[in-house]
């Protein structure tokens, strides 16, 4: 029940985030060739202590999921810690308005808050642009951190100017 409680919680949000779209884009006018770079962003993780450089990227993608002609990237983060399993973060970066500024997150697909960890991570750009990943949390607050006992794979498809949450069939379900 725990679990379903939170795929409905990511859906609601996935389906309240805003449109992946730099402010500055102009369609087909855009000339990057490679996304942000994730090391350069600020997340918002809430780390403890707060320090910049208490995030891991753990893996990264880009494509140009808008057709602006820039490459977003799509970043797998979580905080850096010694202990324990952290919850991850999946945050899809665009340009800085200006040059020299940091990347901006543009949107969230997978708030740290979740408590949930991402394998299996990918971008796809070629056919419909998406975004997949194996999705790992627990059913109860008993379960200890570093041992998730529920799964699902889910992807993030881009349509009509925005991510849509497509999750797998629960395993086991008809």
């Amino acid at each position: 029940m725990h679990w379903i409680a939170t795929a409905v919680a990511l859906a609601a949000v996935v389906g309240l985030s805003t449109v992946v779209q730099p402010s500055d884009a102009t369609a087909g006018t855009g000339t990057a060739t490679k996304g942000p770079d994730p090391a350069d962003a600020r997340y918002p993780l809430g780390c403890p202590g707060g320090s910049e450089g208490a995030v891991d990227v753990l893996k990264h993608g880009s494509a140009d999921f808008d057709d602006d002609g820039q490459r977003e990237t799509v970043a797998l983060v979580r905080c850096d810690t010694a202990t324990g399993t952290p919850p991850n973060g999946i945050f899809v970066l665009a340009h800085p308005a200006e040059p020299g500024e940091r990347p901006r997150v543009a949107e969230t697909l997978l708030p740290s808050g979740e408590g949930m960890t991402a394998e299996d991570f990918t971008v796809g750009e070629r056919g419909p642009k998406t975004v997949s990943a194996t999705l790992r949390g627990y059913s109860s607050p008993d379960v200890p951190r570093c041992c998730p006992d529920r799964e699902r794979k889910v992807k993030w498809e881009w349509k009509e100017g925005k991510f849509v949450l497509i999750p797998a069939p629960v395993a086991g379900s008809a």
